[in-house]
C-alpha cells in the first residue's frame, strides 16, 4: 500500500515544479518558469464579468392587472408546473368553487409533504442549480474559480475552457485565432467534452440543457454564431454536471444530480434513451473506459454503478460510507480507481475476471518537512484525479484544510504500472506559486513522447506598474512534461490573453 509518508518532501516557498527528469520532479524559482519554454495561458479575472440575473423575466416592468382565474392558472402552470397551478387555485377562494379549492388545498399539502420527504432522503435536491453544480463539479472551487470546465481535444493540440462569464474559448496551437462561444442558454457550464474522431464537435453541459457546438477549425471567425450550436434537452434532466462520449464517437452520455436516469444521446437525430435505476438520487459524474466496454456512473448517495455497454446492464456497488467523488480508468479499461467523499483513500476495482475490490493508497493528512525544514501539512480528501493515457502516471488533487494555515492543496503524482502486476509508487508533489491553488487536472490525450499534464490554478499575477507591483487575480493553465523524452522542450505555444 502506498502512503504519503513515502513521498519526497514538498518544495519550499518560492520554488515551483517545472518538469520530470529521470523519475524525479525538477523544481526551480518562480522567475525561471518563463525561460524553459513551457506554454501558459493567462486570463485576468477582471476581464470576466458574470451575468447579473436578478430578474428572470420582464414581468416586473409592466403595470399589474388582475386577470381571470383561468388565465392566471394557465400562466402558473406554464411558469411553475403543477405546484404553481395548485397554489394559484388555493389562493383564489372567491373565484373557484369550494370543492375545487378544498381539493387543490389537500393535493398541494400532499405534494409538499412528498417533496419534503424526498428532500430528506436526497438533501442535494434542496440546493439551487448553481450550488448543485459547485458541489458535484470536479473543479476544486467552481464558484470562486475563473474557469468552470476544461477539455483537451482527443487528437490535436487544442483545448476548450469555460469561463466565469459563461463564455467558452477554444485555443489551437496551429492558429492564432481564439474563437469565443456564447449562447443565451449557455449558463453555469459544468462540463465540456470533445467528440472523438471528429475535429469540430464540442458538447457543453449547462444549467438547463446540453449544447453541441460545431467549431470549424479552419474558420477565422472569433465569434461563431449561436446557430452553430444544437440544443439537446430532456424534461427533469438539469443541471447537467457531466458528459462522456463513446470512444468511437457515436454516442453521448449525460448526467444530472436531479435525474436518476443516465441519458444516451444520438446527437445526429437528437434522440435520447434514458437508462434508469432505482436509488442513488441522481447521477453526478460519468467516466467512459478507453476501450468503450464500461462506464462509471456516480450518484449523490453511497452507491455507484459500473455499466457494461454491450447489453447496458449495470453492477451496483453500495458498500461505501459516502458518495463516490471521482474516478478514472486504466488505458486498457480493466482497472478503475475511485475515491469517496470524506475518506483519504484511493480504491481499486479490477475487472479482469470478476470485480475485485481493494484499498490501493492512503492520502490521509500528514505533516511533512520541506527542503528548508519548514513543516507543511499536506494530504486529505481527493478532489479529482486523472490517469495518463499511457498508464505511466496518476495525478491527484489533495484538498487542504481551510481552517489550518499549515495545510496546503497540492497535486500528488504517482507512478503506475498495470501489467503484469498492478503497482502504485510515489513520484512527488507538484507545487505552483505561493498564492496559486490547483483547480483542475487533465492529461494531454494524444501526447506521443511521454505524459503531458495540464494544471489549472487560480493565482495572483504580479504586474509592474510605474515601479510598483500590482497583484491581479488571474487564471493560469500550465503544462508540465512527466517522464517525457523531450527533456525541457515542449512547444505548443498557445496564444495568451493580452492584459
Amino acid at each position: 500500500m502506498c502512503s504519503l509518508d513515502l513521498f519526497p518532501p514538498p518544495l519550499c516557498e518560492g520554488h515551483i515544479t517545472l518538469y520530470e527528469l529521470n523519475n524525479e520532479l525538477v523544481s526551480g524559482l518562480q522567475n525561471d518558469e518563463e525561460t524553459l519554454g513551457f506554454p501558459s495561458v493567462l486570463i485576468r479575472k477582471e476581464s470576466l464579468k458574470p451575468h447579473c440575473r436578478l430578474e428572470h423575466s420582464a414581468k416586473a416592468a409592466f403595470i399589474h392587472h388582475r386577470e381571470p382565474v383561468w388565465k392566471r392558472s394557465a400562466n402558473a402552470w406554464h411558469d411553475s408546473g403543477l405546484y404553481g397551478l395548485l397554489d394559484e387555485i388555493t389562493n383564489s377562494p372567491d373565484e373557484v368553487p369550494k370543492w375545487l379549492k378544498a381539493l387543490s388545498c389537500c393535493t398541494l399539502a400532499v405534494a409538499r409533504w412528498a417533496r419534503a420527504f424526498h428532500g430528506s432522503l436526497s438533501p442535494h435536491l434542496k440546493l439551487s442549480s448553481e450550488n448543485m453544480v459547485a458541489k458535484f463539479s470536479q473543479v476544486t472551487d467552481w464558484t470562486g474559480c475563473s474557469l468552470r470546465a476544461f477539455a483537451w481535444h482527443p487528437h490535436t493540440d487544442k483545448f476548450a475552457v469555460a469561463l466565469l462569464d459563461d463564455s467558452i474559448r477554444v485555443y489551437n496551437s496551429q492558429s492564432e485565432t481564439v474563437p469565443t462561444l456564447k449562447h443565451r442558454l449557455q449558463k453555469n457550464v459544468a462540463a465540456l467534452a470533445w467528440k472523438p474522431l471528429c475535429a469540430s464537435v464540442l458538447a457543453v453541459g449547462c444549467q438547463s440543457c446540453i449544447l453541441v457546438w460545431q467549431v470549424d477549425p479552419t474558420s477565422l471567425s472569433t465569434r461563431p454564431s449561436s446557430g452553430c450550436a444544437h440544443v439537446l434537452s430532456h424534461p427533469g434532466h438539469c443541471p447537467v454536471t457531466s458528459l462522456a462520449w463513446c470512444p468511437k464517437g457515436g454516442l453521448l452520455l449525460s448526467a444530472s444530480p436531479v435525474d436518476t436516469s443516465m441519458l444516451i444521446w444520438d446527437v445526429a437525430t437528437e434522440i435520447c434513451v434514458p437508462l434508469q435505476r432505482v436509488g442513488g438520487g441522481g447521477v453526478t459524474y460519468l467516466a467512459w473506459s478507453p476501450d468503450g466496454n464500461r462506464v462509471l456512473a456516480t450518484t449523490p448517495s453511497s452507491v455507484f454503478r459500473v455499466w457494461e455497454t454491450r447489453t447496458w446492464t449495470c453492477e451496483r456497488w453500495p458498500t461505501l460510507n459516502g458518495q463516490c467523488q471521482t474516478g478514472c480508468w486504466s488505458p486498457d479499461g480493466t482497472h478503475l480507481l475511485f475515491t469517496v467523499e470524506g475518506e483519504s483513500v484511493i480504491y481499486l476495482l479490477t475487472f479482469l475476471d470478476t470485480g475485485r475490490f481493494e484499498i490501493l493508497a492512503l492520502t490521509e493528512k500528514d505533516t511533512l518537512s520541506t527542503l528548508m525544514d519548514v513543516f507543511v501539512r499536506v494530504g486529505g480528501e481527493v478532489q479529482s484525479m486523472v490517469w495518463d493515457p499511457s498508464g505511466e502516471r496518476l495525478a491527484v488533487i489533495l484538498r487542504g484544510d481551510p481552517t489550518n494555515v499549515e495545510s496546503k492543496t497540492l497535486v500528488a503524482v504517482f507512478k503506475t504500472n498495470v501489467s503484469p502486476v498492478f503497482e502504485l509508487l510515489p513520484c512527488g508533489f507538484i507545487q505552483g506559486e505561493i498564492d496559486a491553488e490547483p483547480q483542475f487536472l487533465s492529461f494531454h490525450p494524444n501526447f506521443k513522447k511521454g505524459a503531458l499534464l495540464t494544471v489549472v490554478r487560480n493565482c495572483l499575477l504580479h504586474i509592474p506598474r510605474l515601479s510598483a507591483h500590482c497583484q491581479q487575480p488571474c487564471l493560469g493553465l500550465y503544462i508540465l512534461p512527466l517522464w517525457s523524452s523531450l527533456s525541457k522542450s515542449v512547444h505548443l505555444c498557445f496564444p495568451s490573453t493580452p492584459f
